[in-house]
């Protein structure tokens, strides 16, 4: 799936969203879901406020010395018996996932839901090479087998309704009975784990995101919701964390003020059903875990924005937040600007990349 940049067309984009029935139907729960339990959530804690400035604290002391963070993260990595790439652009983090997956010898990639593999392109690189990449996040499955990019941070297929679901999967799951039942969400789900864990099983190679590095003990951390990205990363033999040089934080300390952020900022919840810490390979009395651990750091652009007048947007955490509030994104959704990555934390007050208006989610 190549995806185009369209952004200049936007007002041409915005008003054929407007005139989509069941985009519409389906970007109406936005608003309905994401920022009343946000609110509620928010509500519930009444050192939010705080946690949200302490959180920018830690980003701002992370990026100022993100030198060294990266050095101390890196040493702790290998002393874990991992291995530590650092690719200065997509086309280098393209060329060393697959140097990683040719090496072990993967067929079949597993890949729990990253951003930054969105942005470096690489399930159309994997392709090329002879090596299938599956989706195993239920939402980027769904856009997967569509073709299409994600419409939201951490809701890709939010633009999808269930009968548009019903449709791709009676199409792309054309040898189970044409007479089973697809019309509840339930049905559907169950459908999605009994395709994916066929692939889950003959993985070679797991890849997955990274919500947090955590210099300290050289730990990754995703936070989830599904079982998705603890199967990527159990149970092939290889496992490679995606992720870019600002998801550093000094310590498991500050990792678990972040998370008391992050959860609540972009689903509403006390914390995440899944919040998973890897540090390197299996070791020996494991009973499970991959037998060799990759972690590939992207800049792309990155560093150059430390010293710029962009460097705040590096302190965005992927909560959604800027999202779910933006009036122009609920009445649009995320494919009329081809691109759904958010340009700012939800804890900043700076003019949104989207519509130039400032906003405190």
């Amino acid at each position: 799936m190549s995806v185009q940049i369209t952004s200049p067309q936007f007002k041409a984009n915005a008003r054929a969203a407007l005139a989509d029935a069941p985009l519409q139907q389906a970007l109406s729960k936005v608003g309905l879901s994401f920022i009343g339990r946000r609110s509620a959530a928010a509500a519930k804690l009444p050192e939010f406020e705080a946690l949200r400035d302490s959180a920018r604290d830690i980003k701002n002391h992370t990026l100022a010395h993100l030198d060294l963070y990266l050095e101390r993260y890196e040493q702790q990595v290998i002393a874990a018996g991992g291995h530590v790439h650092f690719a200065v652009d997509a086309a280098e983090a393209r060329d060393i996932v697959t140097r990683i997956c040719r090496e072990a010898g993967a067929r079949t990639v597993t890949k729990g839901k990253t951003m930054i593999a969105e942005e470096i392109g690489l399930n159309d690189h994997l392709g090329a090479a002879g090596i299938q990449p599956v989706e195993t996040d239920l939402g980027e499955y769904l856009i997967q087998i569509r073709g299409e990019a994600p419409s939201h941070i951490i809701a890709p297929a939010i633009h999808l309704n269930k009968e548009q679901v019903e449709e791709d999967f009676r199409r792309v799951h054309a040898h189970l009975p044409p007479e089973r039942n697809l019309s509840e969400p339930t049905s559907l789900l169950a459908e999605a784990r009994g395709e994916l864990r066929a692939k889950f099983l003959a993985a070679d190679v797991g890849i997955t995101g990274a919500n947090f590095l955590v210099a300290e003990t050289g730990t990754s951390i995703i936070v989830t919701n599904e079982g998705n990205g603890d199967l990527t990363q159990t149970l092939p033999k290889v496992h490679v964390v995606l992720a870019s040089l600002e998801k550093l934080v000094p310590t498991l300390e500050d990792v678990s003020q972040l998370l008391r952020v992050l959860a609540r900022s972009a689903t509403g919840q006390d914390m995440s059903v899944y919040t998973t810490f890897s540090t390197g390979p299996r070791r020996p009395g494991d009973v499970d875990g991959p037998q060799a651990y990759h972690v590939v750091i992207l800049d792309n652009g990155r560093s150059g924005m430390l010293a710029g007048q962009f460097r705040e947007m590096l302190r965005c955490i992927r909560c959604g937040a800027c999202m779910n509030h933006c009036p122009v994104y609920q009445a649009v959704g995320g494919h009329a600007y081809a691109c759904p990555m958010p340009p700012l934390s939800a804890a900043g007050a700076r003019p949104c990349a989207r519509c130039a208006f400032p906003c405190r989610s």
